[in-house]
């Protein structure tokens, strides 16, 4: 049974130049998410796939591998995440037989390797044939506010105006970490989100964006404390 992570990087960032290889807490962003894979111990193969040299030569120091440089009609900004681990996939599979992939997003310093192994768990043991990283939102959808044409605020939905958050359903979001699927499955329908996918519920601690340059510095933050949680209890 082969297992393998591929990690879409492409080089083309904008609104965060280079964000992929650019330094966070003293090493390139895609690093954590090289490391995470091989510390798990669930992969036959972590893959980095990329457009940029400079990110192959960077995903090569930290233990991954680059075996074909993604073609410019899957770097562009249109091209999805399932097209690109789909074109991997078929390159991989010219050479052996593949049974499980999971996609891990080259932005995740906080990627846990538990998580990943329950992931891989709900496959193995035929409860989906998909999973993905998601976790809830800290205030209930449901009683959201937009902002009209005339400057005032509404709800969306104004019947819940009336209704405690409690009672209301708990709603979630893509983590935006990893997402696991057997490969048959995904070649046959090339998606992460299907009817057959499984959450894998992260604490909301575990997730931050990181698509503009406020949202970087906010995760340095947080992976800064965290280290120094993690050694406060080290040492107890």
């Amino acid at each position: 049974m082969k297992t393998i992570a591929i990690i879409p990087a492409r080089g083309g960032s904008k609104r965060i130049p280079k964000k992929n290889i650019r330094l966070f807490c003293g090493k390139p962003m895609i690093a954590y998410s090289i490391e995470a894979a091989l510390r798990s111990n669930l992969f036959d193969q972590v893959i980095v796939s990329t457009d940029s040299q400079d990110i192959a030569e960077v995903a090569i120091k930290y233990g991954a591998e680059v075996p074909f440089i993604r073609p410019k009609e899957l770097s562009d900004d249109f091209a999805g995440t399932d097209e690109v681990v789909l074109h991997a996939l078929h390159w991989m599979l010219i050479k052996e037989e593949i049974n499980y992939v999971c996609c891990l997003y080259p932005t995740a310093p906080f990627l846990q390797e538990s998580y990943l192994t329950e992931g891989l768990r709900v496959l193995q043991e035929k409860l989906a044939t998909r999973a993905f990283s998601v976790t809830s939102f800290p205030f209930t959808i449901f009683r959201s506010l937009r902002i009209n044409e005339a400057g005032k605020c509404e709800m969306f939905w104004s019947e819940n105006h009336e209704t405690r958050s409690q009672d209301l359903p708990e709603a979630y979001h893509d983590a935006g970490q990893f997402y696991w699927a057997t490969v048959p499955s995904f070649i046959e329908e090339p998606k992460f989100f299907t009817n057959d996918t499984m959450p894998i519920v992260l604490p909301r601690y575990l997730v931050q964006d990181v698509d503009t340059i406020e949202d970087f510095e906010t995760a340095e933050f947080l992976y800064k404390a965290m280290q120094i949680r993690n050694k406060e209890n080290d040492e107890r």
